[in-house]
């Protein structure tokens, strides 16, 4: 559009739902390392009422929808699931708390209480909850991703004052910052319609450069130890990854799939089930717009040690980086990928966001062809993308113990 605001759609005559995605162009990398936890902030101040909308809940709940968000570390994302037939009022309270959010003293203390008291759940009373606070720095010494989303510390969203609160808002949540991307029963010409009569006086909003330095390559292994009052020892390591766009990824998921994906996968099958070095263990990719993590973290099983824990592990890794994975075990990790890709394109909700996402990372159609480039992986690629993957000067290792 006219002011920066891009807008994807697809069209589903299966269902009489609407989805109605707004993706902002701003996470939790995008802060100052002094005021972190913003983003996340805003998420929930997105949700205190706009000068024409006091409660979102109340008109939403009226036309028979719900709503949601998220924030990562890349984006903040805000989507309704609604029916067809009433698809003007997520345009209506779209297009309102992106130009008319009440940001004032109450609804920042109010925002501001709800978040501090998530801080104090999720990392200070949660058993395991400082693990990223832990991890993340210890991981990355330049990039913004080594704090958590939520934020480095509880005193920068405790310190945080209402004109900071008002130039972040004004920086970032703009249509010059913003996807919208709208699934399901609806016409093109409808979407169209009502873009530009909810969005399209909205500014575009101040130029903003972002600057972003970059993570340096990891050439020495780093390592921590704390003691926690948890029930079981744990077992976190982490290793440097390719962004969402490097075609390298999607080797990477494949590793992270044959690694943790299913009951039948390798750290599952053998250090669980049959070894009974770990009572759990998962191995997920962060798949973020910069270059990301590969995590390995597991619960230890009664009576073995953190050391036995590591080794069983890198003995694991060993053998990807050493041996070509099976014919067979890879293809049946490429299958079950194809199955979630597929139902997934059924759910329009989630499509929606997708959409979006491609669109963020380059143009929405790139979408359609990441089937193709996940079933193109060799055993070639894994054992070329593994042996780089899974050095032992790439990784961040943190032993959290029971005290």
């Amino acid at each position: 559009m006219d002011n920066g605001l891009r807008v994807v759609h697809s069209l589903d005559t299966a269902t009489r739902m609407v989805a109605v995605n707004v993706l902002y162009d701003v996470g939790s990398r995008d802060e100052h390392p002094d005021h972190t936890g913003f983003a996340h902030l805003f998420e929930h101040l997105m949700f205190g009422g706009t000068a024409h909308i006091p409660d979102f809940d109340i008109p939403m709940q009226r036309s028979g929808g719900e709503g949601n968000a998220f924030t990562n570390n890349d984006v903040t994302n805000f989507y309704s699931t609604l029916p067809a037939h009433h698809i003007e009022t997520a345009f209506w309270m779209e297009s309102d708390r992106m130009m008319s959010l009440d940001l004032s003293p109450r609804s920042l203390e109010v925002q501001r209480s709800v978040v501090m008291e998530e801080y104090k759940q999720r990392v200070l009373n949660l058993p395991y909850g400082d693990v990223t606070h832990l991890l993340l720095p210890l991981a990355y010494q330049a990039h913004p991703y080594r704090w958590p989303v939520i934020g480095r510390e509880l005193s920068h969203i405790a310190n945080a004052t209402l004109d900071e609160v008002k130039a972040f808002y004004s920086r970032f949540y703009n249509p010059g910052r913003a996807i919208l991307a709208v699934t399901g029963n609806v016409e093109w010409d409808e979407v169209i319609s009502l873009v530009e009569k909810w969005f399209g006086e909205i500014p575009a909003g101040p130029a903003y450069q972002r600057n972003m330095p970059k993570e340096p390559k990891q050439t020495v292994q780093r390592r921590l130890e704390v003691n926690r009052p948890v029930t079981q020892d744990a077992l976190y390591m982490s290793f440097h990854s390719p962004g969402c766009m490097h075609p390298d990824l999607y080797v990477c998921d494949v590793l992270s799939d044959i690694l943790s994906n299913g009951d039948s996968s390798r750290l599952r099958q053998r250090l669980v089930h049959e070894q009974k070095v770990f009572s759990a263990i998962d191995a997920p990719l962060t798949g973020t717009r910069d270059a990301g993590l590969l995590d390995i973290k597991g619960k230890l099983a009664s009576g073995v040690t953190l050391p036995q824990a590591e080794e069983a592990v890198w003995k694991e890794l060993r053998l990807l980086m050493t041996q070509a994975v099976d014919e067979y075990e890879l293809q049946k990790v490429k299958n079950k990928y194809e199955s979630v890709q597929t139902f997934g394109r059924i759910n329009y909700q989630r499509l929606a966001f997708r959409l979006a996402w491609f669109e963020l990372n380059g143009k929405a159609e790139l979408i359609d062809e990441e089937l193709e480039k996940y079933q193109s992986v060799s055993q070639d690629q894994l054992l070329t993308v593994a042996g780089e993957l899974f050095r032992e000067d790439n990784a961040s290792v943190l032993y959290y113990a029971k005290q």
